[in-house]
């Protein structure tokens, strides 16, 4: 891809994403979304792969569809009760429309269908930035909306995405699609909560954020993309395996790590709310996640191929590892003690 090229997507993003996150006004919310939408796309596609261009015609027309849906929304609003701004939106219509838009944006349950395939069909790195960054700006108006917007319907969606995320996920052999599923049983958390503590939400956001990205790039430095090719990491790159298992338990939320903690609020919080059903059932769902974390972890370090040398480490490998993975791996695995801080900032 041309640097130039490249370059001017990667502002386009931030231009996008900080546009959505600081507006108050829907217009700019949504001229937000359509830059960061514009920008994702030229990064989907530039393999120039039948499967990559697929995966970009299918995520341009849910993204259209969704951000039609939200100006739709908006303006029914704005007819209605002369209002613009994003937290006023009363108009009980407005509010379905949006929660369907948001929805469809981030890939919740029943609108997650194009979020794998399109994870599937693009490089790692878009795949990483397509499950983290590209999430932000439809989380931040859901945070900003969220007094406005169904709370059984939520709930419900929650439920499901973490259902769905979790069942879906255990017949994956595809490391793209397994963290795809990941990723809605995640938000499945994220949006459970929403509606009674808006920062645990942005935590549990963040936390998944720095484990999903650490994952990301564990495997694009291994160049593992399905199950099957997991298996010869560890002869390659023996210390990035073993971070790469503690971080895949963290992400499945296993104390004493990281992931652990947002977990274990969200439930608290919960029992709180005299939703100690729901607490239940999604606690229950995530041990579904939990399989699939486990055996991602398992291929990845205990399982080695059938070797041909007599040594367990490959002559004259010399693979470089980015300072960044090792800052992320720590924060992805070490966070736990420092839980009551992390409260407190938030």
């Amino acid at each position: 891809m041309n640097p130039h090229a490249k370059l001017i997507s990667t502002l386009s993003l931030l231009l996008g994403t900080t546009i959505t996150i600081s507006s108050n006004h829907w217009m700019m919310a949504w001229t937000g979304l359509e830059i960061n939408t514009l920008a994702i796309i030229p990064l989907i596609s530039k393999t120039h792969h039948p499967r990559a261009v697929e995966a970009t015609i299918k995520y341009f027309l849910v993204q259209a569809t969704a951000s039609a849906l939200i100006l739709f929304s908006s303006t029914i609003n704005a007819w209605q009760t002369g209002q613009w701004d994003i937290t006023q939106l009363t108009h009980p219509t407005s509010s379905s429309l949006l929660t369907a838009a948001i929805a469809m944006k981030l890939g919740l349950v029943p609108f997650h269908f194009w979020f794998p395939e399109v994870l599937q069909g693009s490089p790692m790195i878009t795949a990483l930035l397509l499950s983290t960054m590209m999430k932000f700006p439809p989380i931040t108006l859901l945070l900003l909306t969220s007094h406005s917007l169904n709370h059984n319907l939520l709930t419900l969606m929650a439920i499901t995405s973490t259902a769905l995320g979790g069942w879906m996920g255990l017949n994956q052999t595809q490391v793209r699609k397994i963290m795809a599923f990941s990723s809605i049983s995640h938000l499945g958390w994220m949006t459970i909560i929403i509606l009674y503590y808006p920062k645990l939400t942005l935590m549990t956001f963040y936390l998944y954020t720095i484990m999903t990205s650490t994952v990301f790039l564990a495997f694009n430095t291994t160049k593992a993309l399905k199950l099957s090719t997991t298996m010869t990491s560890w002869t390659k790159t023996p210390v990035l395996s073993a971070t790469l298992m503690l971080t895949l338990l963290s992400l499945a939320g296993l104390p004493p790590l990281t992931g652990f903690l947002p977990k274990w609020l969200i439930i608290q919080e919960l029992t709180k709310q005299e939703m100690t059903p729901a607490a239940t059932t999604i606690a229950m769902l995530s041990l579904l996640g939990l399989f699939f974390y486990l055996r991602l972890a398992y291929y990845s370090t205990i399982t080695l191929p059938p070797n041909s040398t007599n040594h367990m480490k490959q002559w004259r490998i010399n693979k470089t590892t980015s300072p960044l993975i090792a800052v992320l791996a720590s924060l992805s695995i070490l966070l736990l003690p420092l839980s009551p801080m992390i409260l407190t900032s938030i």
